[in-house]
């Protein structure tokens, strides 16, 4: 394609007069010089990038295409072959050789150099008409629109945080949702990208660099897309959100929308970006490598024993949902088969169609969602009916192989395939909210969020609020996955934005329907389901006695009645989250989509879609874990920190399952121990993850000499250290024994001493179990909060000594290395992406030939 440009963009021509151009120079236009040649001239040998193809290794600097362009005297006719792929020129100090006279004649020969003895710029990097100094003015329309969805989004907000002591309908929950992670997206996400992180689509990433089709492979960005959300989406939005219901729908709202626009989704965004700078290192070796021994140490060993007890409270969870569930259990084993397919398919037989697969694949899960159902009312039944016991060994077995196995064959296209079952759901459920428009019939603030005796979970609204709703705002764990497996597996550094800040943003709306789901159920019926035992009982009667005297109003006939709907014998004190989003999920869907007689089956569709949504977090969990540990190992024994090293691979997984494994196994045996040891730790746990990950960038971007947009990652990192010291210090140190954890030790030693058992105990033996669990709980409490302290002080350490030196400090980032490859950078490719694609294409065509 050919176009004329205007005067304006080849006045450089008068005003460098004919000499090369200054590497350093800053150019508002064309500069016709840069080339070496003679006004303006193009030169007949540009060399561009070849097209990166799915399902092959990435190449290295391409030397042999080569595109013809046509010269044309400089002045106002130049004209120029638009190619949008970057015009390539080897760089000085490959072989550190200096060039021959002929070569340094020919300014555009194989060495072509000026005279002070540097590598000329390549074409593109000259033109601004591939990136302008100025940015254009947004159109008219453009304006209109974003204005529009700021004022809609506006009236949402004043609905939801006006309306008091009335009820009101749950869109303008969805609304004000939906219009904030628009804007955030658009400007916000933009803004970090460009002028924070500074994105260089001509910087090869670590899967172009170190594609070993295993753990580094370029992945199609919507496959990595679907892969990063299904990894990061685990249990917190999904139950974090229904258990902070307690406290009202308005905190939970505000603090989901809010947290993932300016803490969560940059987070991960951040991470993601500087883990890449980095060939893809994790999390605790990056502190290792940037903050310096001690603060290094303290966040490697706090970052693998924190994420042991996240992975197995995650399986627990699982397990729980699809111990003698048939149906649940049939459905998510087919995904594995149809995952394998996939995976072969992409890259074997039809390299590159992604869409393509994708129906193939969503169709083939359907039928197997469809067939669970089937296999439950047939004789097949009592196959896909196993123990607690029988599925712990099953999720070992799995989460071994699936750490060990290419990521391409198994991984993510299994965590693909599950993001349409849950993004399907999700946008479903938010049709269903638009199409029967419920109204909340939860409180905007209840009383519990100042007194803090909430049957629920106990504690004020500050900080357990914010604890309690991790992953639906911001998560420890997501930081471990955006430099595990992701990093390793991006295409383009500006593809950052699409999938750190964009499958976060994913994530806080399923939070989103979360408490909306929550918060649509009666009070009454909602806190009969939270509460323990201990307080409502295990009957109708006691239950509705309890909750009555908590100040709502339910009858045992309305309990029975509700638990019958969907199918179970009872509902009363199924805590844990898990079964009150089930019930409002049918609720929703029951509201639009069959009745009432469909309540059952969309309720079992429901902990079915939970136990889906969270085994995705256990598989790539336990990949990272392992990438983890052979970061850690590699820095006493160099062979087994190398990724592709067979055996290394092998013994750090069986490492992590085993760890994670064995908990879980002692859980599921026995109720108090194991894992049920170390799940009121969960939430504190995840927070203090994420205040390591905010500390490591924020010292990488002060390190780099970015001083003046620490502040991006800083404030969020101030709020979440707060918080979760505040509770930390509250678990610690509290004399109630419903939240101390030594304040609980103390009430059951003291109850051991005269011989009573209290609840959940049933005996003397549990009674000492329980004492037990407690001085774990505050050890650990402890442990983690002195770990992170240390972490952020030697942080600020290292943060200080940058500022007072007044330059940057040596980072481990990975030397610059040219991309070769073409791709869009946003979920759809625009007219011009596709022309570069369509163009990168044929050239790579025509070298092949």
């Amino acid at each position: 394609m050919l176009r004329r440009l205007p005067d304006r963009l080849t006045r450089n021509k008068r005003q460098s007069g004919g000499k090369p151009c200054d590497m350093g120079a800053q150019h508002s236009c064309i500069v016709d010089d840069c080339s070496g040649g003679r006004y303006g001239e193009i030169p007949e040998g540009i060399q561009v990038r070849r097209l990166y193809r799915p399902g092959t290794a990435a190449r290295g600097h391409p030397r042999g295409a080569v595109v013809r362009a046509h010269h044309a005297p400089a002045g106002r006719a130049a004209f120029l072959l638009l190619v949008p792929a970057r015009l390539d020129l080897p760089q000085r100090g490959a072989d550190g050789a200096q060039p021959s006279a002929a070569e340094a004649r020919e300014p555009w020969g194989p060495r072509a150099w000026d005279a002070s003895g540097r590598t000329p710029p390549s074409w593109r990097t000259c033109m601004s008409i591939f990136m302008p100094k100025t940015r254009p003015r947004p159109g008219l329309r453009s304006i209109a629109i974003w204005t529009a969805v700021a004022v809609v989004g506006a009236v949402a907000w004043a609905m939801i945080a006006l309306a008091r002591g009335e009820r009101i309908s749950a869109i303008w929950l969805v609304v004000a949702a939906l219009c904030s992670y628009a804007i955030a997206y658009r400007f916000y996400a933009r803004f970090i990208a460009r002028r924070v992180l500074k994105v260089d689509d001509r910087r090869a990433t670590p899967a172009e660099r170190l594609d070993n089709g295993i753990d580094y492979h370029v992945t199609d960005r919507r496959v990595l897309l679907g892969h990063h959300f299904a990894a990061i989406a685990g249990a917190g939005p999904l139950v974090g959100p229904v258990l902070a219901a307690q406290m009202g729908y308005l905190p939970g709202t505000i603090w989901i929308i809010v947290g993932v626009v300016f803490a969560g989704a940059v987070q991960d965004m951040v991470v993601m970006f500087l883990s890449m700078r980095r060939d893809g290192k994790s999390l605790g070796q990056m502190a290792r490598d940037e903050i310096g021994r001690v603060g290094g140490v303290a966040a490697l060993v706090a970052v693998f024993s924190i994420m042991i007890i996240l992975l197995g409270v995650l399986a627990l969870v699982v397990v729980n949902a699809l111990a003698k569930s048939p149906w649940g259990t049939f459905s998510i084993a087919m995904t594995i088969p149809i995952a394998l397919f996939m995976g072969f398919y992409l890259r074997v037989m039809r390299p590159g169609r992604v869409v393509e697969t994708s129906v193939i694949g969503v169709g083939l899960l359907v039928l197997a969602i469809v067939a669970g159902g089937w296999v439950q009312n047939s004789s097949w039944a009592g196959v896909f009916t196993l123990k607690p016991e029988t599925l712990v060994f099953c999720l070992i077995g799995y989460g071994f192989v699936a750490s060990i196995l290419p990521v391409w064959m198994l991984l993510a296209p299994r965590d693909y395939l599950s993001t349409f079952m849950k993004i399907g759901t999700i946008s479903l459920l938010a049709v269903g909210v638009l199409v029967t428009n419920p109204a909340l019939q939860n409180e905007a603030i209840t009383k519990f969020a100042s007194t803090g005796n909430g049957p629920v979970f106990a504690g004020a609204l500050f900080p357990f609020t914010f604890i309690t709703i991790a992953c639906g705002a911001l998560s420890g764990f997501h930081a471990l996955i955006s430099s595990g497996t992701t990093p390793k597996m991006i295409q383009k550094e500006s593809q950052v934005r699409l999938v750190g800040y964009g499958a976060m943003l994913m994530e806080s709306f399923v939070a989103v329907m979360a408490i909306i789901a929550a918060s649509l159920l009666d009070p009454g019926l909602y806190y009969a389901m939270n509460s323990p035992g201990g307080v409502v009982g295990t009957t109708f009667q006691t239950a509705a006695t309890a909750v009555t005297n908590l100040g709502f109003t339910v009858t045992p006939e309305s309990l029975h009645a509700a638990s019958a709907a969907v199918g179970e014998p009872t509902l009363v004190s199924r805590t844990g989250g898990a079964p009150t989003l089930a019930v409002g999920i049918s609720e929703i869907f029951s509201g639009f989509l069959g009745g009432t007689a469909v309540k059952a089956f969309w309720y079992h569709f429901a902990i079915m879609f939970e136990a889906l949504f969270i085994l995705t977090t256990v598989d790539a969990g336990t990949r990272v874990g392992r990438f983890m540990l052979q970061d850690m190992l590699g820095n006493i024994w160099k062979p087994i920190g190398r990724i592709s090293w067979r055996p290394g691979v092998w013994l750090t997984s069986a490492a992590v399952v085993g760890a994670w494994g064995y908990f879980l196994y002692t859980g599921v045996t026995n109720p108090l121990g194991g894992i049920n040891q170390l799940f009121p730790l969960f939430g504190i746990a995840n927070q203090l993850l994420a205040a390591v990950a905010l500390t490591v960038v924020t010292v990488i971007l002060v390190k780099s000499g970015r001083l003046k947009w620490a502040w991006v990652t800083a404030i969020p990192l101030a709020w979440d250290a707060a918080v979760t010291l505040t509770a930390s210090y509250q678990k610690i140190f509290s004399a109630d024994p419903k939240m101390g954890f030594f304040a609980q030790r103390q009430r059951y030693a003291d109850a051991i001493e005269h011989g009573k058992v209290l609840a959940p105990a049933k005996n003397l033996d549990q009674m000492h179990q329980v004492v037990t669990n407690s001085t774990v709980q505050g050890i650990l409490s402890v442990l983690f909060a002195v770990l992170i302290i240390i972490v952020i002080v030697d942080g600020a350490r290292v943060c200080l000594q940058a500022i007072i030196r007044g330059r940057e400090l040596p980072t481990t980032e990975a030397p610059f290395v040219e991309s070769a490859i073409v791709a869009p950078p946003g979920l759809f490719t625009t007219a011009g992406e596709q022309r570069e694609l369509v163009i990168a294409a044929a050239v790579d065509g025509n070298s092949d030939r």
